[in-house]
């Protein structure tokens, strides 16, 4: 793991500026430096010593590494399928015998509502 925290220190000094800052560092680098720092285990003030980075801009790295992630940060390895003869959406009225939303209630009874609405209007009342 030495190993690849000194050629990730060396990625990260090219988005270094002339006052040492990190700045505009590219998507796939912070993914790198989250993925580091998802297999770290020792303390976290060695890992961004050992990056060359203060405590403050490496919690900046990985809050916006973490934000890439969650919103789909696209891959190399992904590919579109596409479906021959798709026609879009399922209108509702060929949605087969699904017909809206069904809670179970208390004593084995189940209540139906056709639209969540009705569902959502149900629950504040009896809350």
């Amino acid at each position: 793991m030495e190993i690849d925290l000194e050629i990730l220190n060396k990625k990260v000094s090219t988005y270094r500026d002339n006052a040492g800052r990190v700045r505009q560092v590219s998507d796939e680098l912070l993914l790198e430096i989250l993925g580091a720092w998802e297999h770290w285990t020792g303390p976290a003030s060695g890992f961004y010593t050992a990056l060359g980075i203060s405590a403050k801009g490496i919690a900046s790295l990985i809050k916006k590494a973490k934000k890439l992630k969650r919103e789909g940060f696209p891959s190399g390895d992904f590919k579109e399928v596409r479906i021959e003869g798709g026609g879009g959406e399922v209108p509702a009225s060929s949605a087969g015998s699904c017909s809206g939303i069904e809670l179970c209630w208390s004593e084995g009874r189940v209540i139906r509502f056709p639209q969540v609405d009705s569902l959502i209007e149900f629950l504040k009342k009896v809350a």
